[in-house]
């Protein structure tokens, strides 16, 4: 086996790709620090009790976990940070009201989530503490719409759904732990057969109601169609009303299914997932999980999202990148004093090194430090 190749899944990110990962994660930040987000920054790892607190089991199959030799304890590697905010929120800040905060950072999958996907994402998200009520998810759908639009991401379109729905027909059809796991498995795959075989030893309503999941997809006409075809439980009336005020947005298309079930075992209300043109997976997911924070010891309301910096660099369009200004290698003074003034304007400045005259600069370069008339100046080249 050859000494630099890397595992399976795992990749480096090399010019000019991670220079518009950066600028994204610049940009991101930025938009949401002027909604009122505040950054932080957690810890790689963590003990492993504190790290899959109300996560459920999906969170733990795939985290990378190791001993502590400082105190011989588990720990593992994070593969979601939301879970490390919402313990912040909860232990850390330990505010009374609304907390809005944003993170950016790795994180390290034990298993990936597609064929095709890496092991290590580049997270990046925001998130909203200490309230329950539909506003706040609104204001996370629509800064979501708005950092789509900033990395240039066009013609995405939004899936929402809500676990309440599903887990509405369960307790209320006395379907066992059991069973709701394998119902559970079989709507996410969209296995039919699978369900049908599942549900054939319920009650007729809760059948029936389980297996008209998989229809219910399509435009906001969807949710009339759920009135209809779901029974009249009060949870799932509010799941949606709910539904209804976030199926109009008039940033992002929205199509709603409510057999998605994505992160059914810590969401607690709506979920969603947005999709891009030519991107297999999503390339963001979020919702309401108002459960974590209970799990922290801390009942706080949550809703958020996160995105893949790797899966939006590459569902952005191109970007034409910053061309360079070379320079020569010399001791004059006022040459130093010119690029340093260059590099503080924010230009690239790239030094030619003895005995490299002749060969390409690299990052390309479309003008030139020259002397003229006793003083450096930039010129174009051609």
């Amino acid at each position: 086996m050859r000494n630099w190749l890397l595992p399976e899944n795992l990749e480096d990110i090399l010019p000019p790709q991670a220079q518009r990962i950066d600028a994204m994660r610049a940009r991101l930040l930025e938009l949401f620090r002027v909604h009122g987000y505040e950054l932080v920054i957690p810890p790689m790892l963590e003990y492993m009790e504190s790290l899959l607190t109300g996560t459920g089991h999906d969170l733990d199959l795939r985290t990378f976990k190791l001993v502590d030799q400082l105190s011989g304890r588990m720990m593992g590697v994070r593969a979601d940070i939301t879970p490390q905010v919402a313990r912040i929120d909860a232990h850390l800040l330990n505010r009374k009201g609304v907390a809005r905060l944003c993170y950016a950072g790795s994180v390290l999958l034990a298993r990936p989530r597609g064929l095709d996907s890496t092991r290590e994402p580049l997270q990046i998200g925001a998130e909203i503490y200490g309230h329950s009520g539909i506003e706040s998810d609104l204001e996370i759908q629509q800064l979501l719409a708005e950092s789509l639009a900033a990395c240039g991401v066009s013609e995405a379109r939004l899936d929402i759904g809500h676990v309440a729905v599903f887990r509405s027909i369960c307790r209320r059809g006395g379907v066992t732990g059991e069973l709701e796991s394998e119902l559970y498995e079989a709507l996410q795959a969209k296995d039919l057969p699978a369900l049908r075989a599942a549900t054939d030893s319920l009650s007729k309503t809760t059948r029936a109601s389980l297996l008209a999941l998989p229809e219910l997809y399509g435009d906001s006409s969807v949710i009339e169609r759920a009135r209809r075809a779901l029974p009249r439980y009060p949870e799932i009336d509010r799941a949606l009303r709910d539904l209804k005020a976030l199926s109009r947005n008039d940033r992002i298309p929205v199509s709603v299914d409510l057999a998605d079930l994505r992160g059914y075992h810590y969401h607690s209300g709506a979920v969603f997932a947005a999709y891009a043109p030519g991107v297999a997976n999503a390339i963001a997911l979020g919702g309401r999980y108002d459960e974590v924070g209970k799990a922290f010891g801390r009942a706080r309301p949550a809703t958020g999202f996160s995105m893949d910096l790797r899966d939006l660099a590459r569902s952005a369009p191109d970007e034409n990148g910053v061309a360079a200004i070379r320079a020569p290698h010399a001791g004059d003074p006022g040459l130093a004093a010119a690029i340093r003034k260059l590099r503080r304007a924010g230009e690239i400045v790239v030094v030619r090194l003895p005995g490299h005259a002749s060969e390409p600069v690299v990052p390309e370069c479309d003008r030139e430090l020259v002397r003229s008339r006793g003083r450096w100046v930039v010129r174009k080249l051609g």
